[in-house]
């Protein structure tokens, strides 16, 4: 990453290079470095859990800078680590109490990101924590939506373990159910039916997940209901 310019401030270069040397001499020269915000208003922890430096990300929390400090768009250090995929620097947030259930602009939680990204460890150790399983964005999505979507299927199932609601309607009145039958995801489909989905809920254009499944699923999804 030599030479690598992500910010117009030079610590959250060195933080994103994993430069930590360099990184540390300057602050010791100026603590005020440590939380200082660039043209994204993102602070050189943003840029380590990027990057996934998590001895960089060490050192900056060992040094109490804000944990919970959102750029331009909301995102939260623990945003970008979840999204990521950076499960030593999540781990390392949350010991330090990072909000698990901060939203972004768009409404988005970190577990939205994990769910979305098939981010398993991350997923559990959210939803552990404290995460909120039902948290909706700004499009009334929840995690559960995510991953049926993206025919997520583990994070379907650790998601419902962990008390996830199966019926809940996003601003079209999409359940995750319809969203898994409009993309074809069929395992994830029969397993939200098994675990109390409703193939029965009507969204906004008035059809049901049977509806818009195609092929042979919604018949088979009716065979689980009918027993």
């Amino acid at each position: 990453m030599e030479d690598v310019k992500v910010s117009d401030v030079e610590v959250c270069n060195l933080a994103y290079r994993g430069e930590l040397e360099e990184l540390r001499s300057k602050i010791l020269a100026d603590k005020s470095l440590a939380a200082k915000t660039d043209q994204d208003e993102r602070t050189p922890l943003h840029w380590a859990c990027s990057a996934g430096h998590s001895n960089v990300a060490d050192y900056l929390l060992g040094l109490g800078v804000p944990i919970d400090a959102k750029d331009d768009a909301g995102w939260t250090p623990l945003h970008i680590a979840a999204s990521a995929g950076r499960y030593d620097i999540v781990r390392a947030l949350i010991s330090k109490r990072a909000q698990v259930n901060a939203t972004n602009q768009n409404g988005c939680t970190p577990l939205h990101y994990a769910a979305s990204k098939n981010k398993h460890e991350i997923t559990l150790m959210l939803l552990e924590n404290g995460a909120s399983p039902d948290a909706k964005d700004n499009l009334d999505s929840t995690p559960l939506h995510r991953a049926a979507s993206k025919g997520n299927l583990k994070i379907v199932q650790i998601l419902l373990k962990h008390k996830a609601s199966t019926n809940i309607q996003d601003k079209e009145g999409n359940t995750p159910l319809h969203l898994a039958c409009d993309e074809e995801r069929t395992d994830e489909a029969k397993f939200l039916v098994e675990h109390g989905a409703s193939i029965y809920i009507e969204n906004k254009e008035e059809k049901t997940p049977l509806q818009v499944a195609r092929g042979g699923l919604g018949s088979l999804l009716r065979r689980i209901v009918e027993g």
